[in-house]
């Protein structure tokens, strides 16, 4: 066997390797013209080595960027391999087959490096090995969806985190709900009777009532209560602000829009929303929140899918919606969907005889945050909680122990005269068996109640030096939002200094 026959074989041994590799192999010369092509690179991109041969590469199968745009050649790398000698690796541009599609690839660009007639290494050309990974794309475009499916969980269970956390740092006025008036006790008999079905109910009663506690224990004893109970106080979000505070709004959607933002019904699905102080709601907001309630979708402001809303809402309101209803201030088919179970909350005048049991619980707790050590108390101070008329409620009196047992300095709660107005008190007269009613003393006070308003707005005001939101604000003292505030006092007339 002589030299050239074991030089044809190397060849064809070679040239078997170069057949049987799963990857596609061009050669090119300096020029960028093919010189070689395996069978791979042929099943891979359509072209056979017959019309390639001799023709620019790059003109055919890399003349343009994945998303479709001119490749100029003096930037592909390709060529960079055959002008500098260095090897070079690509993993995210595509190929383009005969038929005019394209397919992912990553390459390896390698110098073909010859000794010229001096010894001196001559670049000669490159040859390219390159693969397709469109199951690689695909499934790391899987993995990328997934991902930013986990992301958008991670937002919404972190939304749902940070609205339950701040509902815990608020705590509620009570733990449990305190009281042996038969007006109380009917209340819990029917939040027994609505919680396990998925009624609408809505809650009526003055402020401070109550209203959200009995809300908690109708999600708590209902089939709901894995998930949780979003909590909407209308009466505090600015009226530009209510249908994307509900809805959530897209990016963009708005001045200050920088993200996409989800809604407190989409943070309640699955759950109970809690609509407090419904009757704020502006008619237009009316009108989105009935179509939620009829065919439970809605979409965000300023976006178009469509989204569900498996939601059972509680609402509350301590104004009389039928009589918004006959100013035309509330929709009245809005109001017949709200009204399916009515609660009401009787006022804490009207249950005098359970003042004494939640002012026993009251100093309990009082004593555990502040750090005192009450053991009961006075019994002139008893008679003046129990005579006090309460136009705040069951949170006026938690408000009110607070404060005195900070102040009490012996062994029993004391409530100073000046937290209690004297003017407010009221006796207790039987009512046809039932309990006790408030009856005002003070003939003088018997005046219109936007005159009273008004006069208690401007003396608060006054008293915070004309400050309204913040910290120690007239808004805070009056448990109000500032711009709700702002427009009441604007309604009555009354100035910001006075």
């Amino acid at each position: 066997m002589n030299i050239h026959t074991d030089m044809s074989r190397l060849q064809d041994f070679n040239e078997l390797l170069l057949n049987a590799v799963g990857d596609g192999i061009y050669g090119f010369d300096c020029d960028g013209c093919v010189t070689f092509s395996n069978p791979a690179a042929k099943r891979l991109t359509g072209w056979k080595e017959e019309d390639l041969r001799g023709q620019n590469s790059h003109d055919l199968m890399h003349h343009s960027h994945p998303d479709g745009s001119h490749y100029h050649k003096e930037d592909c790398p390709i060529y960079a391999a055959a002008r500098t000698g260095e090897v070079t690796k690509v993993t995210d541009e595509v190929f383009w087959r005969k038929d005019g599609s394209s397919f992912p690839v990553e390459y390896v660009s390698t110098p073909l490096i010859e000794k010229d007639e001096s010894g001196n290494d001559k670049i000669v050309g490159a040859v390219v090995v390159f693969r397709d990974i469109t199951e690689r794309v695909i499934a790391q475009q899987e993995l990328d969806q997934a991902h930013q499916h986990v992301l958008l969980l991670q937002e919404k269970l972190k939304a749902e985190n940070l609205y339950l956390q701040q509902e815990i740092k608020s705590a509620h006025n009570f733990s449990e709900i305190i009281g042996n008036h038969k007006c109380l006790i009917k209340a819990l008999v029917e939040v027994e009777q609505v919680a396990p079905t998925d009624a609408t109910v809505l809650i009526k009663g003055e402020s401070g009532t109550g209203k959200e506690l009995i809300a908690h224990a109708i999600h708590d004893r209902s089939p709901r209560q894995g998930r949780p109970m979003i909590k909407v106080n209308c009466a505090a979000i600015p009226e530009n602000l209510v249908e994307s505070e509900l809805f959530g709004h897209e990016k963009g959607a708005f001045t200050g829009a920088v993200k996409t933002r989800q809604g407190r019904f989409e943070l309640a699905n699955g759950g109970t929303l809690f609509l407090d102080e419904v009757a704020e709601l502006p008619l237009e907001t009316q009108t989105k929140l009935l179509r939620v309630l009829q065919e439970k979708e809605f979409e965000r402001v300023g976006g178009s899918e469509v989204i569900k809303a498996d939601v059972r809402i509680i609402a509350a309101s301590h104004r009389d919606l039928q009589q918004l209803v006959d100013e035309g201030k509330f929709r009245i088919d809005l109001y017949y969907r709200l009204n399916v179970f009515p609660l009401f909350l009787p006022p804490l005048r009207d249950r005098s005889e359970d003042i004494p049991l939640l002012v026993d619980k009251f100093v309990s707790r009082a004593n555990e945050r502040f750090a005192r050590n009450l053991e009961g108390v006075s019994e002139s101070s008893m008679e003046r909680l129990v005579k006090y008329a309460w136009p705040g409620n069951i949170r006026e009196l938690q408000n009110v122990i607070d404060r005195a047992v900070i102040l009490s300095k012996g062994r029993l709660l004391e409530v100073p005269p000046g937290l209690l107005p004297e003017n407010v008190h009221f006796e207790v007269t039987p009512r046809d068996g039932e309990g006790g009613s408030a009856q005002v003393v003070r003939e003088e006070d018997l005046r219109p109640l936007q005159e009273v308003e008004t006069e208690h707005i401007e003396r608060v005001v006054r008293a915070c030096n004309g400050k309204i939101s913040g910290d120690n604000g007239a808004a805070m003292k009056l448990a109000m939002h500032p711009n709700t505030l702002r427009s009441r006092m604007a309604k009555l007339g009354i100035k910001t200094r006075l």
